[in-house]
């Protein structure tokens, strides 16, 4: 089929869709159900599996018209589970866990988080301890996760825990759909400077999983989370925004309240970084090209990585630019910030900007990623390489 042809039935099938389910008249979670069943949700899935088989370039365009109808975003409303979790079951879930977990996570009926992070292997995630042993038919889970974002309101975990010891650590690790509401799974808030709680610390004791809800095989743990990892650094680091939009324009705004002078002690500056920010825009555009042609590779990590650092850089100019005000905190926990309050949007902006650089991998790692990945240049000396994991010295 030719990609006019293809268009053309995708287009017929947003007709189909908007007519029969019309917004705002009909309930969201309604909408997003027929949206799935009608192969638009991922449209480069296989077909019943909210897809239609084909390139995941058209979903652009699929967004672009529902968004405009009034749908919500799929990623806004379940970013764990549609931005990674679920291009990792639909790539390593059996028949049945693809049938049972994509549509409600895709209507966001059922939340997701993704358990990857340990107290003592954070960056270096392959050397995870948290133990999973056998039991019959099912999987006995003991440890801690940190740094889980949205577990507290999670049904669903993609976890990845160590089941082989005695092999190198990226070969004895293996990955599991965990159910968040299981006896002895425990959910800890972190506190944040910015009042939130967005992320999480997690127990696990004596957790039993079915075998049945292993992704993959025993010791493809590594490979599983590649997938997921490599999704979560392209929707961080690689969505492409109109230009001039995000926290630019919050910087734009800020500058246009200056007096003469200040406009002038700033102009430099705030070009520097409009400039920068369209660069970053750029690249990602064409690394999105690029991963029309299939899974997101390791140019997703330069979109993460300048994204990361630019915002930062931003965010600290919004302040600079709000002088005294920007020394003030309110109480953005509880009540969260008004939507008309735009110097307490832009200091929440500022403190949450530290976290840019660490989750989704940090900025070190994605330059280790770049390097060696994209670059070509030699790897790191790793002196665990070919020591098995029970054996690798930990802190």
């Amino acid at each position: 089929m030719s990609s006019t042809a293809e268009l053309s039935r995708i287009d017929d099938l947003i007709d189909q869709l908007l007519d029969s389910h019309p917004l705002p008249n009909t309930p969201m979670s309604d909408f997003l159900g027929a949206q799935y069943d009608a192969g638009l949700a991922w449209v480069h899935f296989p077909d019943g599996l909210g897809g239609l088989g084909l390139s995941p370039k058209h979903q652009p365009h699929i967004n672009s018209r529902l968004f405009a109808a009034g749908a919500a975003n799929p990623f806004m409303l379940n970013p764990m589970g549609y931005g990674m979790c679920g291009p990792t079951v639909v790539e390593w879930g059996s028949a049945e866990q693809k049938q049972r977990y994509l549509r409600p996570l895709f209507t966001a009926e059922e939340m997701w988080c993704q358990l990857f992070s340990e107290p003592g292997a954070g960056s270096d995630v392959a050397g995870l301890s948290m133990a999973a042993v056998r039991d019959g038919d099912e999987w006995i889970l003991n440890g801690q996760k940190v740094w889980t974002s949205l577990a507290h309101i999670a049904r669903w975990g993609l976890v990845i825990v160590r089941t082989d010891p005695n092999t190198v650590k990226h070969a004895g690790i293996t990955a599991f759909v965990v159910d968040m509401h299981a006896p002895g799974v425990e959910v800890r808030p972190l506190r944040q400077m910015t009042g939130g709680a967005e992320f999480n610390e997690v127990y696990f004791t004596d957790v039993r999983v079915p075998a049945t809800e292993m992704l993959g095989s025993p010791g493809e743990g590594w490979r599983v989370s590649l997938t997921t990892l490599m999704n979560e650094r392209t929707a961080i680091g690689g969505s492409t925004p109109p230009r001039g939009s995000g926290p630019i324009a919050t910087a734009v705004d800020l500058f246009a309240r200056l007096d003469g002078d200040e406009r002038a002690r700033n102009r430099d500056r705030l070009m520097t970084l409009w400039c920068e920010a369209e660069a970053i825009r750029l690249n990602n555009l064409r690394a999105s090209a690029n991963r029309r042609m299939g899974s997101p590779g390791p140019e997703g990590s330069i979109g993460k990585m300048a994204g990361a650092e630019h915002n930062i850089r931003v965010q600290e100019f919004c302040m600079d630019l709000l002088g005294a005000a920007g020394m003030l905190y309110g109480d953005y926990a509880i009540g969260g910030v008004s939507a008309s309050d735009a110097d307490a949007a832009a200091r929440v902006a500022f403190l949450r900007s530290r976290a840019n650089t660490i989750e989704g991998g940090t900025a070190e790692i994605m330059r280790n990623i770049l390097g060696e990945r994209v670059l070509g240049l030699p790897g790191d000396i790793r002196v665990d390489r070919d020591r098995p994991w029970k054996d690798v010295p930990r802190s």
